[in-house]
């Protein structure tokens, strides 16, 4: 069984380029919303946890690996400018969590073979494992943008 590199060096550009603008947001830029929008840096990095977390694992018949009240808080039937800033959690702790996630998916992508990921994703049958998983790091590098772009409010507000 040989993984995809494809897969491989997607999650790797994908999660790596989420992480290096995570780097340098401080947790008060990261809670920041301009006027009209209501989603933060917080919220684009828990969602791309838990894009990647729910298409993949419900592709795979598996439970999704997410934290308590995580859901809630990042998916995109939440609405954050309705939850008490208390109920978040820190940027550090989603980036912790993004990291363990990157090395967790790498290893379930690893195992995954030409034949497996073209097979029938569990919870849509008409599409495949691998267009799940593609397009989760898809919307995720979509949503590096939306980070780049907050941040560059931020600075010039």
């Amino acid at each position: 069984m040989m993984a995809d590199e494809s897969i491989l060096l997607l999650l790797e550009e994908v999660r790596g380029k989420t992480r290096r603008l995570l780097d340098s947001v401080s947790e008060a830029d990261a809670r920041w919303a301009p006027p009209g929008l209501q989603n933060t840096i917080l919220w684009h990095a828990g969602h791309a946890y838990l894009l990647l977390e729910w298409l993949t694992m419900k592709a795979l018949g598996r439970t999704p690996h997410l934290p308590e009240d995580w859901y809630e808080l990042f998916s995109w039937d939440s609405h954050p400018a309705s939850i008490p800033a208390a109920h978040w959690p820190t940027l550090a702790e989603v980036i912790v969590r993004l990291e363990e996630q990157h090395e967790r998916m790498r290893q379930v992508f690893q195992r995954l073979s030409e034949q497996a990921l073209s097979e029938p994703a569990a919870d849509h049958p008409e599409t495949s494992i691998r267009f799940a998983v593609v397009h989760a790091l898809h919307d995720e590098a979509c949503h590096c943008g939306e980070i780049h772009f907050l941040r560059k409010l931020k600075r010039i507000r």
